[in-house]
């Protein structure tokens, strides 16, 4: 063999690996950092409740009693070390399905409540910083954070309220509402309507717990994924997104 021929040779091998040091580089990059703290976005007031009794399992209207309830509103704000935002899509792994899990404790939002008249309750919008969702899985994660929410340049997901659905007209200390809240979601640079079913426990006059749900479609907020690892298999177009908040009144 020539000595050209093996310095081709050795130039194409040599190429060849740092194509995939740097192909393996950025893939494996750890992921871009929290920016700093997230705080709550104050509420506006031009969100349009809609009013409607509230109903028993039977479908009976009942009207709950009012126990040491303040009169005017009251400014909360979701307490982080006792919320989350999470995220949960079906994938087949190994031939098997399997829910993939995200979460974070980084998420924000201020609730004004008035709980003598639940009607006039008031919503900020709701931020979530993505560059903080984890999975059980470190691989994952960098894939979530790289290529698909590419949180580098799009740190949050919003999600802001527009009007409330089916809201009680009157609540008390104990009671347990649900409800809806239509609005605006935004992941990365796509915004699309979608509605949050709610149920709210009222745990005090200046505290109330409980878990908001909805299903999105990733084909809708373009959320693709180019290259699956060859054990996964497929993934499922459906995500279900929750909140699960404890509200507390602050000064």
């Amino acid at each position: 063999m020539s000595r050209n021929l093996l310095f081709m040779l050795a130039g194409i091998i040599l190429a060849g690996l740092v194509s995939v040091t740097a192909i393996a580089a950025y893939v494996l990059r750890p992921p871009a950092t929290p920016s700093g703290a997230i705080t709550a976005i104050p509420v506006a007031t031009d969100m349009q409740p809609v009013a409607q009794p509230s109903e028993t399992n039977e479908g009976a209207t009942e009207t709950p009693q009012q126990v040491d309830l303040p009169t005017g509103p009251i400014t909360a704000e979701l307490v982080q070390a006792e919320s989350k935002a999470r995220f949960l899509i079906d994938e087949v792994l190994n031939g098997q399905v399997n829910t993939v899990i995200g979460v974070t404790d980084q998420v924000v939002a201020q609730i004004i409540i008035d709980p003598t008249n639940p009607a006039n309750v008031q919503l900020g919008p709701v931020t979530v910083n993505a560059r903080t969702l984890t999975t059980d899985n470190n691989f994952r994660n960098r894939t979530i954070q790289h290529e698909i929410l590419d949180t580098a340049e799009f740190e949050f997901i919003t999600f802001t309220p527009r009007q409330f659905l089916g809201l009680p007209e009157i609540g008390a200390i104990g009671d347990t509402l649900s409800f809806q809240i239509l609005g605006d979601l935004t992941v990365r640079d796509v915004t699309r309507e979608v509605i949050f079913d709610l149920t709210v426990t009222v745990d005090s006059d200046t505290r109330l717990h409980g878990l908001g749900r909805t299903t999105i479609s990733r084909q809708n907020f373009d959320l693709s994924v180019i290259d699956l690892p060859p054990q996964v298999a497929s993934m499922k177009d459906a995500v279900i997104l929750e909140l699960e908040f404890v509200a507390q009144a602050v000064e």
